[in-house]
């Protein structure tokens, strides 16, 4: 069990400027030791799921869910990974990674002797993870959203400028100071991970929309609160209380 006794700094700083305490749990779990993590919003309590959570899926979008059924729950649609992916300055970026509908990759994956897929401290080949990638155009129009899919299987729209498919799947991952994180593409600087029309209500479709907030930080509404299992029981509300 991840406990407060496991962070021997007072503060660590993660992803930013700001200082998270060592009592944040879930998000030095999260940006630190890549554990699967809920992503539940700041407004309404919902949690961030893809629309679609087969492992074949690759064109689907990304929703705000407000009950957790038992087929979301065994497919870990519930669940993301946040995955350091390089560097923005001296800011990490990140991939956010589903749960659900992960592809284990072949054991006869192997080249004269040697792995060619990524192996994790096991030793056993990492799963390849769908990722939530932009669009080019976001957000030009309300049809520009998210999808969930595999580097090489999301549509042209969501593949990388000039050839490279990382652009459009990287985030700039921020702590606010109210203790959740905002979601910043690196390919929209100008934009933060939220929802079509505004609207954060039930089954809410995932967007790209404007940061009228001007900064990294994004706004209130707009912010996540990364759960781990043990902690999903806590308010979530105590922005505005």
């Amino acid at each position: 069990m991840y406990t407060q006794e496991r962070t021997a700094m007072s503060n660590l700083v993660v992803g930013g400027p700001v200082a998270v305490n060592s009592y944040d749990n879930a998000i030095v779990a999260a940006l630190l030791e890549n554990r699967p993590v809920m992503l539940v919003h700041a407004f309404n309590g919902g949690y961030l799921r893809p629309a679609e959570l087969k492992e074949e899926s690759h064109d689907k979008g990304v929703k705000l869910a407000t009950a957790l059924d038992p087929d979301t729950k065994e497919a870990q649609g519930h669940l993301w990974h946040i995955t350091p992916g390089g560097f923005f300055g001296q800011r990490t970026l990140y991939f956010i990674e589903s749960a659900a509908g992960q592809v284990s990759p072949k054991p006869a994956d192997v080249v004269a002797g040697e792995a060619v897929t990524g192996r994790g401290d096991d030793g056993a080949p990492k799963p390849r993870r769908r990722r939530i990638t932009a669009n080019q155009d976001a957000p030009k129009s309300s049809a520009d959203t998210l999808q969930v899919g595999l580097p090489g299987k999301v549509g042209d729209k969501w593949r990388g400028k000039n050839g490279a498919p990382e652009d459009t799947q990287l985030w700039v991952v921020t702590v606010t100071p109210w203790g959740g994180i905002t979601f910043v593409p690196i390919t929209h600087p100008d934009t933060i991970l939220g929802f079509k029309d505004h609207a954060v209500t039930a089954d809410s479709e995932a967007r790209l929309t404007y940061n009228w907030g001007g900064d990294f930080t994004g706004t209130v509404i707009n912010t996540f609160y990364p759960r781990l299992p043990g902690e999903w029981d806590v308010p979530y509300h105590h922005v505005f209380t």
